[in-house]
């Protein structure tokens, strides 16, 4: 089968399809170029969504991130950031070895169809012309032929006229044997040109035409295997990555299987042990036994003469202990002083300690204490350890730098020539004060983590703790709150005293404290910042975002108290509130 012979009279046609060949191979480069394109722009938004998930660093996401669950997530993470990197291999790949090639090659299959159509274009031209000149000598002939036809005519007519001159009929006679040899010539000269035209179009037909048209063909053929050859490409380019994609989905596969439950329960386990151990059962107390009266009414008001007055710690008229619930049942006649006394010299007082004033400004600020004191003990030992260690690890450093230094010191002393070993001696010296100071810091840290841990006696001024139930002004009534106590979430120190530290205390009036009265004015108001769980006698409980009244601001003990609904009121940690003081409420106060 061959163009130049099945398809010799379709010049115009080959023209129009070997064009509409080069249109589709534009239109598959465009297709593979925006496929490249999107493969660009669906990299680009896999690493941005990899990037959007990833851990901030130094932030607390970054701490979660170390159990298996999340470490999974974060290994899927990363290895969607690397199936990304495929996509953006497949669209260079197709852009090298598809767009840019095929390019070029359309480029130059448009030259060659404009050479080989050139030529076929000269061809016709060139038979056209020899056409025209084979007419033109075809109507000569024709035309010289008439006219010696005629001019025999009118020979043989003047000769056969009598009355005509024989010198007119030698004129006729001349005239046509002239117009004879002009149509003899015509004759010789359009037989001639018939046989150059049929020579050149048996040659164009047969020769000129198959050749070029073969051309033209095996063009259009090489651009078909050319779109063929680049539609395997397109396929080879994205089975070369389907190797690494699936390691990509093999680690991800592999890092959900290595999430390990168990491991991230011990995690959440060490994570958030307070190291406190369960509150003991709860003592029962019989109001069915009679009060034994042991200091009569008389006596009691000569102690009351003779003895200074105590009041609890500092609290102002009406203020509750947090472990001591308001009546709030109607006033029922008053028991005398004296049974009241005995009953609170012969019951066995729970003494709490609370968190010092500093701990609960370091909690309103967002500040940690150096040594993680508002810590529970679990999770300040392991805060300590983790300092120790980064101290360790700095000192290691500092270690290693002053050894190099000492050697290239050394190295300087042997061999002057390389250089000045004095002006080593200020970095060394900085060195070596920098290892001295870390040293002094990671003994004060380990002296803490030892103090945590039981190995040295608690610091001095821990023992010497307010507990918050007296004034710094009276005497002290608890002398041994266990050392070494730490703070508990909700904010309060809740060790029972033991037998040895029970102390009998002279209270000459407790009427102050123990009359029902009248429910105090409110003073502002305030907002939970986190869910408190008030379990200990006198406090309430509040939930996150909850807006109350506040009846009573912190005094120094880290308490403040508050009511609900007028009819439910208790104390509340004062870290755990944000408070809105009313400037014109009797008894406020401004916080600076």
């Amino acid at each position: 089968m061959s163009w130049g012979t099945e398809l010799w009279d379709q010049f115009d046609n080959l023209e129009k399809h070997t064009q509409w060949g080069i249109d589709i191979l534009e239109k598959y480069i465009k297709f593979v170029k925006e496929r490249t394109e999107i493969e660009l722009s669906y990299a680009k938004q896999l690493r941005n969504l990899s990037k959007k998930y990833q851990p901030k660093k130094n932030s607390k996401e970054e701490e979660e991130y170390k159990y298996t669950a999340c470490k999974a997530f974060l290994s899927t993470l990363n290895e969607m950031n690397d199936y990304a990197g495929q996509h953006e291999v497949i669209s260079e790949n197709m852009t090298s070895q598809i767009t840019v090639d095929l390019m070029r090659y359309v480029q130059e299959l448009k030259q060659e169809r404009k050479s080989n159509f050139h030529d076929g274009r000269k061809a016709q031209q060139h038979i056209e012309t020899c056409w025209k000149q084979l007419e033109s000598s075809k109507r000569r002939f024709e035309r010289d032929c008439k006219e010696a036809d005629r001019a025999q005519q009118y020979f043989e007519k003047m000769d056969a006229d009598i009355n005509v001159t024989k010198a007119d009929v030698e004129k006729a006679r001349q005239q046509a044997q002239i117009r004879q040899q002009m149509a003899e010539d015509s004759k010789a000269d359009y037989s001639l040109i018939l046989q150059r035209f049929n020579q050149e179009q048996w040659e164009y037909y047969h020769t000129h035409i198959p050749n070029i048209f073969q051309k033209i063909q095996e063009m259009e053929e090489r651009r078909i295997v050319r779109i063929g050859e680049s539609m395997k490409t397109y396929a080879e380019v994205d089975r070369q990555v389907i190797p690494i994609i699936g390691k990509c989905l093999d680690g991800i596969v592999k890092a959900a299987e290595s999430i390990d439950q168990k491991n991230d329960s011990q995690l959440v386990v060490e994570a958030y042990k307070s190291g406190f151990e369960p509150p003991g059962d709860i003592e029962f107390e019989d109001y069915t036994q009679p009060m034994k009266r042991t200091v009569s009414d008389n006596s009691l008001s000569s102690a009351k003469e003779g003895k200074p007055e105590l009041r609890f710690g500092g609290k102002s008229r009406g203020k509750l202990w947090p472990f001591i619930k308001k009546n709030k049942s109607p006033k029922q006649p008053k028991e005398p002083l004296s049974h009241r006394f005995n009953e609170f010299m012969t019951s066995k007082p729970k003494i709490h300690c609370f968190r010092s004033l500093k701990r609960g400004l370091s909690l309103k600020l967002g500040v940690t204490p150096e040594d993680f004191s508002n810590f529970p003990p679990e999770q300040r030992r392991k805060k300590l350890q983790q300092k120790v260690d980064d101290l360790n690890k700095e000192i290691q450093k500092e270690t290693d730098q002053r050894d190099a230094i000492t050697k290239m010191k050394d190295v300087y002393l042997k061999n002057p020539q390389m250089g000045d070993p004095a002006s080593l001696d200020q970095k060394l010296t900085e060195v070596t004060q920098n290892i001295e100071k870390l040293r002094l810091e990671a003994q004060k840290f380990e002296a803490w983590l030892a103090e945590v841990e039981g190995r040295l006696p608690a610091r001095s001024e821990q023992a010497r703790r307010q507990s918050g139930l007296y004034d710094g002004q009276t005497h002290q009534t608890v002398t041994n709150c266990a050392q070494d106590r730490e703070s508990s979430p909700d904010g309060s120190y809740t060790e029972e005293q033991s037998q040895e530290s029970e102390h009998k205390v002279l209270a000459p009036d407790f009427d102050d404290e123990f009359d029902d009265e009248e429910p105090l004015p409110a003073i502002g108001t305030c907002k939970a910042l986190y869910t408190f769980e008030g379990q200990n006698e006198g406090t309430i409980s509040v939930v996150e975002g909850e807006t109350l009244s506040v009846i009573e601001e912190d005094k120094g003990d880290g308490w403040t108290r508050i009511r609900r609904n007028e009819d439910e009121e208790g104390y509340v940690p004062t870290s755990y509130v944000e408070v809105y003081l009313d400037k014109n409420a009797k008894g406020a106060k401004t916080y600076i």
